[in-house]
């Protein structure tokens, strides 16, 4: 039995010394991924700092000349259509004065020939009576 406790012992080392091998290896790999990673976000940071921030002012700035020409836009749609609902109230205030001295003056032409007939309906009528 101590031959076979020997060739166990020979293999518990052999499985110690394989296990603190990957152990370091492990600790290595992590080590490696964190400086990767690092390495990555300052070429992210760089390339933010190069191309995306430049472009998002532009962005901004584009944006800032729809929003002023948004604005302009509305304010000269709302002045439009003020002008619009004015004309088209003072064309409705001048047919209505139209309509009304029209009917002014054809009131009295329209009365003066209703006169003229009843007289001539009068004329006739007692002509005929006589």
């Amino acid at each position: 039995m101590s031959g076979e406790l020997g060739t166990t012992n020979v293999f518990l080392g052999i499985m110690a010394v394989v296990s603190a091998i990957e152990g370091l290896l492990i600790i290595g790999m992590g080590v490696a991924g964190f400086i990767a990673y690092r390495r990555v976000m300052d070429v992210v940071a760089g390339l933010e700092a190069r191309q995306i921030a430049p472009a998002m002012a532009r962005i901004h700035a584009i944006l800032d000349d729809v929003k002023g020409v948004t604005s302009k836009v509305r304010e000269e749609t709302e002045r439009v259509d003020h002008a619009i609902h004015h004309t088209i109230d003072r064309i409705d205030d001048t047919a209505d004065r139209v309509r009304s001295r029209v009917r002014a003056k054809t009131s009295r032409v329209v009365g003066f020939i209703r006169g003229v007939r009843v007289v001539l309906e009068s004329v006739m009528a007692t002509r005929q009576r006589t």
